[in-house]
């Protein structure tokens, strides 16, 4: 059995951690919106859809 030794070699996980801060950003849309649900456009709008599309030309 191989064990990860301690201290400074904790690998990080790009993308989990980019995940992870849209989740956030829906939490606290969610959190600060009048509605009981945050509508899809609100959804596109917190997480940039629009702006990815268009940086993609889609």
């Amino acid at each position: 059995m191989h064990v990860a030794p301690v201290g400074g070699t904790a690998v990080q996980d790009h993308v989990a951690l980019a995940e992870i801060e849209l989740c956030g950003e829906l939490i606290i849309a969610a959190s600060a919106a009048d509605e009981d649900r945050l509508s899809l456009e609100s959804i596109d709008e917190v997480l940039k859809v629009a702006e990815e599309r268009g940086a993609s030309g889609g």
